[in-house]
């Protein structure tokens, strides 16, 4: 090779470790330093384990709840959609990497001609001699093999190099979508189940008041007829009976439609024997915070890291935008053989080389670079704003999460020693009615006033079981 060639490689090996990239900081201030404490807010304890470190199948309490959660985790499509982008982004960044090194080729041919000489009347009345008036032919065989790079660039400014460090980022993030998607499926299967089975629990409800509201019509109407009743207190029964029987009519209605929305998470029809029956009483869920909570946990959640590593693509791509204004270096050489014969190509033929490298810097392109430039910067500043949403929307998921946690259970006691007084004033207003004490519209309001208390508390525990859901997927649990 030629002492210019070498000097060429020799400055480009030198220029190899530029990069016009800007240096990444990670932005802050976005949210205070910790979560809300005091006031509402429920103070942890101090021999809680760290939510974020429990798997699913082990804060998950109820084993059948835990198998649907399985199934859909084998089966759900936005699941499996999130995973091909994750398979996407890793097969761009092998296209973009393979930029970085010189993409060698092997080609060989075969050149076969037939020179003809010497044709019949050549010359004809000049004189010829001996011979003239006849020709011939010979054939000719030429074979070459060639390999080489054509048109490799040379990375002096890290264009290329940026260019991979963004889909590397890329892939970063499409695997942080999929945990982030894999997290809210898990809490939306485990809200979906818990729906269905506190509207299950009201379903029992509705059904027994039924037959409660039904003792009660026919008692007045008994009265009625022998005339101890009034007509007024027949269709007072008579209402309650059909309001009770519409609840009947819509929560079955909701429970068809909440197996239809846990089969669409799970991805397949959920067995008969994984659905609940009713919301049970206990704990479906752990129920622990983690100590000495603080802002930084958030960084930690999947969708903030997705957003942190788009923004690290886009400060790469202002690094390649930048590298554009410099001038662009590429190599093409190639090394071969050529003979007359297959037999001798390796052996007699001639050994042939080449070398051309190429410099290119474009003078006017109309603002186009400048304009990538601009872009790129833009493009990072919508990255740093998305990312700094991106925290600032978990600290407040997590904060309205501890909010509803501080007072759920102090709700929920209220809410069963309402029911429990509300069901023992209507047992015994109804005592007394049947005794000629008090009158049925005091009967009838206690019997109201029940029912509601009962349905009430149902949908009070199923706010706390689906809190307590909610707290564990914002803080970023359930990955493992």
């Amino acid at each position: 090779m030629t002492k210019p060639f070498l000097a060429l490689l020799a400055g480009a090996t030198m220029l190899a470790g530029c990069n016009l990239a800007p240096d990444y900081d990670r932005p802050g201030g976005a949210v205070p330093v910790t979560l809300p404490q005091g006031g509402i807010y429920p103070a942890a304890a101090s021999d809680a384990p760290d939510i974020t470190q429990v798997g699913w199948w082990d804060f998950f309490l109820d084993a059948r709840l835990r198998q649907v959660i399985e199934t859909g985790l084998a089966n759900n499509r936005d699941l499996r959609i999130a995973a091909g982008n994750v398979l996407q982004a890793r097969a761009q960044l092998r296209v973009q990497r393979s930029d970085l090194l010189p993409t060698a080729t092997v080609s060989g041919t075969g050149t076969y001609t037939n020179n003809v000489f010497g044709a019949p009347g050549a010359g004809a009345g000049a004189g010829a001699g001996p011979g003239a008036g006849t020709g011939g032919s010979s054939d000719l065989e030429f074979y070459s093999v060639n390999a080489g790079i054509s048109a490799f660039e040379l990375d002096l400014f890290g264009r290329i190099r940026n260019l991979s460090r963004a889909a590397q980022e890329q892939v970063f993030a499409s695997e942080e979508a999929r945990r982030s998607t894999r997290i809210s499926l898990i809490a939306e299967i485990a809200t979906a189940w818990l729906t269905m089975a506190a509207d299950q629990e009201q379903l029992r409800i509705a059904r027994e008041t039924l037959d409660t509201f039904r003792q009660t019509r026919d008692l007045t109407s008994a009265q009625f007829r022998i005339g101890v009743g009034s007509e007024l207190e027949v269709q007072q029964a008579e209402t309650n009976f059909q309001s009770a029987r519409n609840d009947i009519a819509t929560l079955e209605t909701l429970v068809a439609q909440d197996q239809n929305a846990l089969n669409l998470l799970v991805g397949t029809t959920v067995p008969a024997e994984q659905l609940p029956a009713a919301l049970a009483a206990g704990d479906v869920t752990l129920d622990a915070l983690p100590a000495n909570i603080s802002s930084d946990i958030l960084l930690r959640r999947p969708d903030v890291l997705q957003a942190e590593h788009q923004l690290i693509a886009e400060n790469a791509n202002i690094g390649a935008a930048r590298a554009a204004f410099f001038p662009t270096i590429s190599l093409t050489g190639a090394v071969g053989t050529i003979g007359t014969a297959l037999s001798n190509l390796f052996s007699g033929g001639s050994f042939t080389y080449s070398a051309s490298p190429g410099v290119s810097l474009p003078i006017f392109d109309a603002g186009r670079r400048q304009g990538n430039l601009d872009f790129s910067r833009a493009s990072e500043q919508v990255a740093v704003a998305t990312y700094e949403r991106a925290i600032q929307t978990a600290f407040r998921e997590v904060s309205d999460a501890l909010a509803q946690r501080g007072r759920i259970g102090e709700q929920v006691e209220a809410q069963t020693a309402r029911a429990a007084a509300a069901t023992g004033a209507a047992r015994l207003s109804d005592a007394r009615f049947r005794a000629g004490v008090d009158s049925f519209l005091v009967t009838l309001d206690a019997q109201r006033t029940a029912y509601a208390a009962e349905q009430q508390l149902v949908t009070t525990r199923l706010t706390r079981a689906s809190n307590l859901v909610e707290l564990y997927r914002s803080l970023g649990g359930g990955l493992s």
